[in-house]
């Protein structure tokens, strides 16, 4: 309904050979609109029909033909040029509106996550995007970064698979006129091998009497790697000699270990052993645990003499109270179990 006025045109003819009237060149936008003067003349006038797009079309070019009423009719033409100028009635439009991205946990810094981009269908300053965030966790924002200008998402601190597995970061793409868009970005963190297995040793049975029936528990122990999948699979030895083996809990991540066979005091008083578990990385990485036991004796060695018989010849006058033989004995154990004495 808006009307836009156009320039009258002059004809010097008077009378049925002067200006008698327009015509405007078909065009479903505009429409011609005569609108008369004071002065009987006629003004002529667009009259826009519809409402316009820039971004569908953004110049028209109309003809406007003035026509006299003589005989013959003369006619004269003008051509009236339409540019159609900018608002901003376009917010900007991401490419995806929402992303994946893998990124390992041992990524540098200054990674490239991903570039987002957005566009907008106005022009000028109404067309021109800049990129930011949107309402995140302070901890997210501290991890990443977007470019105002190119929407390119970096890494600016390390990331911790153990910590955290994944983020959402949500972009906001905002236009010169405060047009706004968003989109999201999931960013899975990805395990690397960057944990040992850590072994926690949880009951020790040290001292121990030599004596202790085989199968006793010597030790709870709980082996933990905080890695994911193989990098996570942990499993355990034993290095060194000692009558000890290891039994896995139904847990999993618990082991005990428990006496594989008799101890014996008298041929090792202590027994050292060094427990070692290595995870399903490549590289693996392991993680040590030293455990040492001491054994205390119990009274299970008699006293041995030195001679199984002694064989005494004694004259018949030898005087009382004489020495006829010394036995020794002799016992391994220790302390009062190793202490003889003859009867």
């Amino acid at each position: 309904g808006t009307r836009f006025p156009l320039e009258m045109a002059q004809d010097p003819d008077s009378g049925s050979n002067s200006l008698l009237t327009y015509q405007l060149s078909s065009n479903p936008s505009f429409s011609l609109s005569l609108k008369e003067s004071p002065d009987g003349s006629q003004q002529p006038e667009l009259l826009l029909e519809r409402a316009l797009d820039r971004e569908e079309q953004s110049s028209l070019e109309l003809v406007l033909t003035a026509v006299d009423g003589g005989d013959p009719v003369r006619s004269g033409t003008i051509k009236v040029l339409i540019n159609v100028t900018d608002v901003n009635d376009n917010p900007p439009v991401f490419s995806h509106d929402r992303n994946r991205v893998r990124l390992r946990e041992d990524a540098p810094l200054g990674s490239v996550v991903m570039n987002v981009s957005a566009s907008d269908a106005d022009a000028g300053n109404n067309a021109r995007i800049t990129y930011d965030f949107g309402k995140m966790p302070a901890k997210v924002l501290q991890k990443f970064m977007v470019d105002p200008e190119t929407g390119l998402i970096t890494l600016q601190e390390g990331l911790d698979f153990e910590d955290t597995r994944s983020y959402t970061l949500l972009i906001e793409a905002r236009d010169g006129g405060g047009l706004l868009a968003h989109c999201k970005v999931e960013v899975e963190v990805l395990d690397v091998n960057d944990n040992p297995p850590d072994i926690m040793i949880l009951s020790l049975m040290s001292p121990m009497l030599e004596d202790v029936p085989t199968g006793t528990v010597v030790a709870l122990m709980n082996v933990n790697d905080p890695d994911s999948g193989e990098n996570g699979q942990v499993s355990c030895e034993l290095l060194g000699e000692a009558p000890l083996s290891i039994v896995a809990s139904p847990g999993g991540s618990y082991k005990v270990l428990v006496l594989a066979k008799a101890l014996d005091r008298e041929e090792a008083a202590f027994h050292e052993l060094m427990l070692r578990a290595s995870d399903g990385g490549d590289p693996a990485r392991t993680g040590t645990a030293r455990i040492r036991v001491t054994v205390l004796d119990a009274n299970d060695n008699a006293p041995v003499f030195s001679q199984a018989e002694y064989t005494v010849r004694v004259p018949e006058d030898v005087p009382v109270g004489s020495t006829l033989v010394t036995v020794t004995a002799t016992d391994a154990d220790e302390g009062l179990n190793g202490h003889v004495t003859y009867t």
